[in-house]
C-alpha cells in the first residue's frame, strides 16, 4: 500500500532535511578523518537551494506535472512529495584558500564549525518532527 500524501509537506520537509543534514555530517566527518591526507580537497553537500525549490514547486500544487491544462484542479499532495523526494543534493569541493605543503585543503577549525552548525540544524529538525508527530498523537487520541 503506497501512503504518499499521508503526512502534511512540513513533515516531508523536515524528514527530507534530516537525511541531508546525514549526509552532509557524513562528508563533514569524511574531510575531519582525511585532514593529514595529501592532496585531499574537502567537500560539502549543498542542498539548501535545492530543498527551497522543491518546497515552492510543492506550495504552487505541482500542477505542471499533475494537471494537463492551467484551469484543472491539481490533486492534494499529487505534486508535493514528488518534487521533495527528487531532492538529492549536490557534493561540491570545498578547497581552502592556502592549501598545506601536502596540498591537503582541509582547515581543521573550519570543518568542526560546519560540524557544529549541521549538528544543530539536524536537531533543530529532528526535535520539529517530534513535535508534529506529537500534535498528530494527540489528535488520535482525542479522536477516541
Amino acid at each position: 500500500m503506497q501512503a504518499d500524501g499521508i503526512f502534511s509537506t512540513t513533515i516531508e520537509l523536515l524528514g527530507k532535511s534530516v537525511d541531508m543534514r546525514v549526509k552532509n555530517q557524513n562528508l563533514i566527518s569524511s574531510n575531519v578523518a582525511n585532514a593529514e591526507t595529501p592532496n585531499y580537497v574537502p567537500k560539502t553537500l549543498a542542498f539548501e537551494e535545492e530543498l527551497q525549490g522543491a518546497l515552492k514547486s510543492s506550495k504552487r500544487g505541482g500542477q505542471s506535472s499533475v494537471t494537463s491544462n492551467a484551469r484543472h484542479i491539481p490533486l492534494r499532495g499529487a505534486g508535493s512529495g514528488n518534487s521533495l523526494k527528487s531532492v538529492t543534493g549536490k557534493v561540491i569541493e570545498t578547497p581552502a584558500s592556502t592549501p598545506g605543503k601536502d596540498g591537503n585543503a582541509v582547515e581543521l577549525e573550519n570543518e568542526m564549525g560546519k560540524m557544529a552548525e549541521n549538528q544543530l540544524m539536524f536537531n533543530a529538525s529532528v526535535q520539529m518532527l517530534n513535535k508534529k508527530f506529537e500534535g498528530l498523537r494527540s489528535a488520535i487520541r482525542e479522536g477516541k
